[in-house]
């Protein structure tokens, strides 16, 4: 490999880490790929469930031998450990950092789309929070089994953008053709190398286009932060909401009423004599709710779809044209045999 192409692959190399694509450089695949083995793993699985047990046994314990915490604690200990694993073994940090920094450089268009998207679900949710059994339900739910309920419905959000996102990805790789990696190439190190690779009569750089294997799931897991992050303002929006509306109209005899407690048995938050605990209960299960109902809806729906992953898209169909370009590139180049 010549000395400017070597330093051709080594900008673009840099420009993948700096776009959140970590897993487009081959060594860093490799490294991911060895922290994925058993051997590596197991230990892992193993520690973490003896610690997790431990605290939350301990947690149970410390809240007056509260038994429903334990599964709710077990689950947040995996799913903490899990996600520190794939930020420091995984090499995930790069991919989420810039994920979520693009999501917040990009706010000014959430309002659009809380007024597309939240208008029919607040129509829909608001019949249910102003629905007894709903109240009730809420009500009987201890700190422990709301945080469960919470970590179902945001485990079921996160199964299903894993499930679907993935199609998306593979809608980008199906046109490609010369035009698009010239364009996606521009400002890019490999600007010049994709004019060349195109001109070349004996050159095929579209031929790489096709994304798979750790590549392919660095741009599911940047469209999953992404999504997962603008749902979750979303849901806190719906939380908020449903805060502010109940602290106007629920007053306790209604609250009391509603649970079939009583007006007295109803557990005012301190400091805030229109709060209550059992609408904060009611606030995070309908918001909880609210998360997978987005989650769905902005996947599954055209007009959601666009809205929430259109200029996305674009950024991704530039990745795939760069990655394209940079594995003909190095496919053209013979490697030195010194």
């Amino acid at each position: 490999m010549s000395t400017s192409t070597a330093d051709t692959v080594a900008a673009t190399d840099q420009w993948f880490l700096q776009h959140g694509l970590t897993y487009f450089v081959p060594e860093n695949r490799a490294a991911v790929r060895s922290a994925l083995r058993p051997r590596r793993i197991v230990p892992l699985v193993l520690g973490t469930a003896l610690g997790a047990a431990a605290v939350a046994i301990a947690v149970a314990v410390w809240a007056d031998d509260e038994r429903s915490l334990l599964p709710a604690v077990l689950w947040t200990v995996f799913g903490l450990v899990a996600t520190w694993y794939a930020l420091t073994a995984l090499q995930a940090r790069p991919i989420v950092a810039w994920a979520l920094a693009r999501t917040f450089r990009s706010l000014g268009t959430l309002l659009p789309m809380m007024t597309r998207a939240l208008p029919l679900l607040l129509v829909f949710v608001t019949f249910l929070f102003i629905n007894a059994e709903v109240w009730q339900v809420s009500a009987y739910l201890d700190g422990g089994r709301l945080w469960l309920v919470a970590l179902l419905f945001g485990t079921l959000a996160g199964a299903f953008l894993l499930v679907r996102l993935p199609e998306e990805v593979d809608r980008t790789d199906d046109h490609v053709d010369e035009a698009l990696l010239l364009k996606s190439t521009a400002g890019t190190p490999l600007e010049r190398a994709a004019r060349e690779l195109v001109d070349d009569p004996d050159g095929d750089p579209a031929s790489y286009a096709e994304v798979s294997g750790y590549e392919r799931w660095n741009l599911v897991l940047v469209l999953v932060v992404i999504q997962a992050t603008q749902v979750l303002l979303l849901a806190v929006t719906v939380f908020a909401f449903f805060m502010l509306f109940g602290a106007m109209i629920m007053d306790p005899e209604i609250v009391g009423t509603w649970t079939g407690e009583g007006a007295a048995a109803v557990h005012n938050v301190p400091r805030f004599p229109t709060l209550s605990f059992e609408l904060v209960q009611v606030s995070v299960f309908l918001a909880s709710f609210s998360s997978l109902y987005l989650t769905v809806s902005t996947v599954t729906d055209e007009t959601y779809r666009e809205q929430f992953f259109g200029s996305v898209l674009h950024e991704m169909e530039r990745a795939v044209g760069v990655r394209a370009v940079y594995l003909a590139l190095r496919a053209a180049t013979p490697k030195s045999t010194e």
